[in-house]
């Protein structure tokens, strides 16, 4: 409970408390808090106090509020800087969140003129292409498509991949992706097929990250080709 005897001012009390509601889980990541008259009634303040205190909130990042439909705790933002070459988990690890993948499919394709010439193949070599649903604590965050030289990588046909591939091939197969190549990050939105895998709505913002990574020796090691909800994620240059 708070307290008006107290130096402190009311509104910072109230803010500091739920801080401590969303650090413990009493208010959750992405849902909505009580409306402002149960906070007031809740912890025994004027309405004005409950607006200021949540004002700042909002400004400090913790809740965004939405027209109509109330005031949500905001979802932690993965950070990473765009020209380091970091796993996806190694991302979230950094980030407090734990990580896992599945794969959504597995299947050998036919070089096209796109990708032939970035993984150094002729048009119409093997290519293995995987893509997998990342998640960021339980949550899907990112929709991966990666190109691989098929006669180089026909192994990961038959690994899990639930966790980072990254640490695979170096760890397994002695492969360290350790060189990125030209990135180009665009804002796309979810179609159907994205918005389903990804469990989110249609035509939500996301990242669309297109990028070539080597290895030690400089020889490619994939095409990748990322989807990732833009309001959950953001990079630093």
């Amino acid at each position: 409970m708070l307290n008006s005897e107290q130096a402190e001012p009311l509104y910072i009390q109230l803010q500091k408390a739920v801080k401590t509601a969303i650090h413990n889980g009493t208010f959750t990541q992405g849902g909505r808090i009580p409306t402002e008259t149960e906070l007031s009634e809740t912890y025994n303040v004027s309405r004005i106090t409950v607006r200021k205190a949540i004002a700042e909130l909002v400004h400090e990042g913790y809740l965004t509020k939405r027209q109509g439909k109330g005031t949500f705790v905001n979802v932690p933002k993965i950070g990473r800087r765009i020209e380091h070459v970091i796993s996806f988990t190694a991302a979230c690890k950094s980030n407090g969140l734990s990580s896992h993948s599945v794969v959504t499919e597995r299947e050998i394709l036919e070089a096209d003129e796109e990708i032939a010439p970035q993984l150094q193949l002729q048009q119409g070599e093997k290519v293995l292409y995987i893509q997998r649903k990342r998640y960021a604590g339980d949550r899907p965050l990112m929709l991966e498509n990666n190109f691989y030289p098929y006669d180089r990588f026909a192994f990961l046909m038959d690994e899990q991949l639930e966790g980072s591939v990254y640490e695979l091939l170096r760890n397994k197969y002695s492969i360290d992706p350790n060189q990125p190549g030209e990135t180009i990050l665009q804002i796309s939105l979810a179609d159907e097929y994205q918005a389903k895998l990804l469990e989110t709505a249609i035509g939500q913002a996301l990242f669309y990250m297109h990028t070539i990574i080597y290895d030690q020796h400089g020889s490619p090691v994939h095409v990748g080709k990322q989807y990732i909800i833009g309001d959950r994620y953001q990079f630093s240059i």
